[in-house]
């Protein structure tokens, strides 16, 4: 306390007092005692007086000095505050939302710079908002729909940033876009026609296609003039993303992304999901590698190698079911591929989705607004113009205006995507009652599994006879062939389903490790190509290096789509359809779950309806309940649904001796090209 010492040492009554040389005094010359103040005691007098001084003198002082007491707000006070809120918040997002469909739907600078203006002035809203909404005690609200509205309003996202920063993460993504949107290859039999498109013109080449050299130019080529091209961009976009997230109280982006799903232990969820679904994947990777190395030979596919990517007849491998022609289990059975008789029957890409329609509308749910015909775009333009392909469902905030914009081919394939984005939209349509803080899915697995639930019953042999599209069996011999049948109609659900879940698990494990910061852009193709290998056994078909940037030659990973909603929506889309499926009686006395069909069931289709009304108002697991009477995400339905097949690929793997799994790849990935080269050489020499 050095107060007191100070004290102690200015009153000095023992010792005899001194001149100013050090020398005492006479006894006649000494004076009387008196309090000496050192510098310490004098600037503790100091500031005593001075607080007496203050304290008299505070009535008179400006009170605009003082900081203001904040003002405590009401929950009455909140629920005007929200409404407002909320109804300004469509104003600015269907503004921002036809700017972003103007842009995609045609891709120029004056649209670019229209997009990146609403999008910016929609994030300052936002901001100004959150600014003012974040003063309100919602933790303390007695309202639990009022107080779930304050907590999902009160993570910002991007808004965060300063404006700034926002425009120029606003512009890196478009720039990126652009680049994949624009990307062209040339012909592998024509090295002067350079104008093949993703869509359609490669995705179909890959579809028909054997030639595996043919194959291996198309992939290459393709990640040559997409996702190279944006790597240094890509790495200010993940700092950007990490700086917003942490604005919002987030460790990084991916910790921001998984936390729409509500739950502590999300990651440990998925990861105990995939457990449950690898021995299935397995079987199907076996038995797929043993048909492609009997197709193209042992130098091309190993016997227990990873499988060469370019052959799986998709651009990322994440589904195979364009290989379905050269590997079906009984080839001599009736194909469930329908694309034939859809052309032979004359169907056009608004067919399609009036055929979508038609069953939404069989199930009590809504038939699709006129504006939705007058405004959708249902295939690609014939006019020239640059624009987004990859299908997409769009809600405009106003509770009336819904498009889909889809660059369709009359396939099967496209059909089942037609329900799917159809499935969006009645997501839109039912919870457009709702807040707009609440107008979004359960989580976002919910809106990507609510299109697929309605395509498995699409997809099943007894709707496509329903619809004409599959001829009905004529004679006991066919009807013997039924389980043929059925093997044949499962695995090609696997080739789509099941081949799926690793790619997708994988894609958000990659982006998870980057925005933690345990992948450096020094590692992000090796470390993707590691993940590849560990989760869906390919491997390239030729050495990458870190000058490749193959991940981002996905429209997801350029676009700042998270990708873990798909292998969510995957997996509670067979929980759905089998509450659903008991919902309409199809499972009585034992009936498989794979033979349901929905269509017409107006049960199911008002309990599907009732979880959709919910939008985000509910946590998940309550949703979730609504439908299945379960509250955890569980693949024991989907390997239910599977079980025929999987029992199947289990005895002829087990009969042709295949090896399940796979031994370590023997492609390199390394730092630069000249590596590689330098490696080749010396390998040659060896």
């Amino acid at each position: 306390m050095p107060h007191l010492k100070a004290t102690r040492r200015a009153i000095n009554l023992r010792r005899p007092p001194r001149n100013k040389a050090g020398r005492r005094f006479a006894a006649s010359q000494t004076p009387r005692p008196t309090l000496r103040m050192t510098g310490a005691f004098r600037y503790l007098v100091i500031a005593l007086a001075f607080g007496l001084v203050r304290c008299a003198s505070l009535e008179t002082e400006k009170f605009d000095q003082i900081e203001p007491i904040p003002k405590v707000y009401s929950e009455e006070e909140a629920v005007t505050f929200y409404d407002n809120l909320d109804k300004q918040t469509k104003v600015y997002c269907n503004r921002n939302s036809l700017a972003r469909w103007n842009y995609d739907s045609n891709i120029t600078d004056f649209n670019l710079q229209r997009k990146l203006e609403e999008g910016a002035a929609f994030a300052k809203f936002k901001k100004d908002s959150w600014q003012e909404l974040i003063k309100y005690p919602w933790k303390y609200f007695n309202d639990p729909e009022l107080k779930r509205k304050f907590k999902l309003s009160s993570v910002l996202g991007t808004a965060a940033l300063s404006e700034d920063d926002f425009k120029r993460l606003d512009t890196i993504i478009s720039e990126m876009k652009s680049a994949y949107s624009k990307a062209k290859i040339c012909s592998f039999q024509d090295s002067t026609k350079c104008d093949l498109s993703l869509e359609p013109e490669i995705t179909e080449l890959l579809k028909v296609s054997r030639n595996h050299e043919e194959l291996r130019h198309i992939w290459i080529e393709w990640r040559r003039n997409s996702g190279e091209k944006v790597k240094e961009t890509y790495k200010e976009y993940v700092t950007l993303k990490n700086k917003a997230a942490k604005l919002n109280d987030y460790a990084d982006n991916g910790a921001l992304w998984r936390g729409n799903y509500e739950t502590e232990d999300f990651r440990d969820q998925i990861s105990a999901l995939w457990v449950q679904l690898k021995p299935l994947y397995q079987q199907l990777h076996a038995y797929v590698r043993r048909h492609l190395r009997l197709k193209y030979g042992d130098r091309v596919v190993k016997a227990k190698g990873p499988i060469p990517a370019h052959l799986l007849g998709n651009m990322w491998a994440q589904t195979w079911g364009n290989i379905a022609d050269f590997m079906l289990p009984y080839p001599e059975r009736q194909s469930t591929d329908v694309t034939p008789n859809m052309i032979k029957q004359g169907y056009t890409p608004l067919k399609m989705f009036k055929l979508s329609e038609e069953f939404f509308v069989s199930l009590n749910l809504s038939a699709m607004p006129e504006s939705f015909w007058e405004k959708s775009i249902l295939e690609k333009p014939t006019d020239g113009r640059d624009m987004v392909c990859h299908a997409s469902a769009w809600d405009f905030c106003d509770s009336m205006d819904v498009r889909i914009k889809q660059c369709t081919v009359v396939n099967q394939k496209d059909l089942n995507t037609a329900h799917h984005e159809m499935g969006h939209v009645q997501y839109f349509l039912q919870y457009k009652h709702q807040p707009h803080i609440f107008q979004r899915g359960a989580n976002s697995g919910f809106h990507e599994a609510v299109g697929d639930v309605l395509a498995l019953s699409v997809s099943t042999p007894k709707h496509l006879r329903a619809i004409g599209l599959l001829e009905e069996p004529t004679s006991e011999a066919d009807k013997d062939a039924e389980r043929e049948a059925t093997i044949n109609y499962l695995f090609s659900m696997a080739l789509n389903k099941i081949a799926f879940l690793p790619f997708a698990y994988q894609m958000d494990l990659w982006r998870w490790d980057v925005f933690e910061g345990k992948t450096t852009p020094e590692n992000y193709n090796c470390h993707w190509w590691r993940l590849a290998e560990q989760f869906q056994g390919i491997e390239p078909p030729v050495d990458r290096s870190e000058e490749d940037f193959d991940v981002a030659s996905k429209y997801h990973i350029i676009a700042d789509v998270p990708y873990i909603r798909y292998f969510v929506s995957f997996v509670i889309q067979f929980q759905f359809h089998k509450g659903l499926c008991q919902a309409a009686g199809q499972l009585e006395n034992n009936a498989p779950l794979h033979e349901c069909d929905i269509y017409k069931s107006t049960k199911a289709g008002n309990l599907l309806g009732s979880m959709l009304q919910l939008g985000q108002s509910k946590p998940w697991p309550d949703a979730m309940e609504v439908v299945t009477g379960q509250r955890n995400m569980d693949a024991s339905a989907l390997r239910e649904y599977f079980a025929p097949l999987e029992d199947w690929l289990r005895a002829e793997n087990e009969r042709s001796g295949e090896f399940i799994g796979w031994e370590k790849s023997d492609k390199y990935c390394l730092q630069t090209r000249e590596e590689l080269r330098r490696l080749k050489v010396t390998t040659k020499q060896s």
